[in-house]
């Protein structure tokens, strides 16, 4: 099965569709949460994402939309957003997100947002804060978002041998039978390791490899979109800088 597993859409739907079209055909679709906020056009990637065969669970500003969590929790631009998004999703983006499951799972791969410990809200930034979560999962893989940072996590506690595995754009990472991993695909619509084109990956379960792969798209169109939704220019400016 060829599946693309992608995270963090944030409502970028010129993102999400450059995606959609570099990663070609495949089996399904598993998005990792936060498919809304920052973003412009929270309706229409609901939808572009129900169109296919897929697996979703939210993510926090999946769920500070919803009033799931407490919006002073989030900074002053990310719940602006979050505010204007409520007033925009229709009854049905609605329902759909309050459908999501907090952790999916498929065969030997588990999906969260954030971690398997703490689905929504947990930055798993390093090796020594992505260590403990693998506890908290039974399959061989777990693919996480929320960091907006391509990462792929090994659990070394009995082995003591390099957590941190290195990652080349469109090359094969091979899963080791005997081995358990935690997988950042990166961010879709606001990638964060200064790199702005959008990130995603590429499973293919028969070959067991992952790979990831980053595309370009209209920045400058999604930047004119957010600007004239009324939302904060910063979020319009960060894109430029994938940061």
């Amino acid at each position: 099965m060829r599946v693309l597993v992608m995270s963090d859409i944030h409502a970028n739907l010129y993102a999400l569709d450059a995606v959609l079209e570099d990663a070609g055909e495949v089996d399904m679709v598993w998005s990792l949460g936060d498919i809304v906020g920052y973003g412009p056009e929270p309706n229409a990637c609901i939808e572009r994402l129900r169109g296919y065969d897929h697996m979703a669970i939210p993510g926090n500003h999946d769920w500070g939309v919803l009033g799931q969590l407490d919006l002073t929790d989030f900074n002053p631009f990310a719940r602006a957003a979050n505010l204007w998004t409520r007033e925009q999703l229709t009854e049905a983006s609605r329902e759909y997100l309050e459908s999501l499951p907090l952790m999916a799972a498929h065969g030997d791969y588990t999906i969260a947002h954030g971690s398997p410990r703490h689905p929504i809200w947990e930055y798993l930034l390093y090796a020594d804060m992505a260590q403990p979560s693998f506890d908290y999962y039974e399959t061989a893989v777990c693919f996480v978002g929320h960091t907006h940072v391509p990462t792929i996590f090994r659990d070394v506690r009995e082995s003591g041998e390099w957590p941190t595995l290195a990652i080349r754009e469109r090359v094969p990472f091979y899963l080791n039978d005997d081995e358990r991993y935690i997988i950042n695909p990166g961010g879709v619509g606001q990638p964060r390791d200064g790199n702005p084109k959008a990130a995603y990956l590429i499973l293919d379960t028969a070959a067991r490899t992952v790979v990831h792969q980053r595309v370009a798209y209209d920045i400058a169109a999604t930047q004119e979109r957010i600007l004239a939704q009324g939302l904060p220019a910063s979020l319009a400016n960060r894109l430029t800088w994938g940061r």
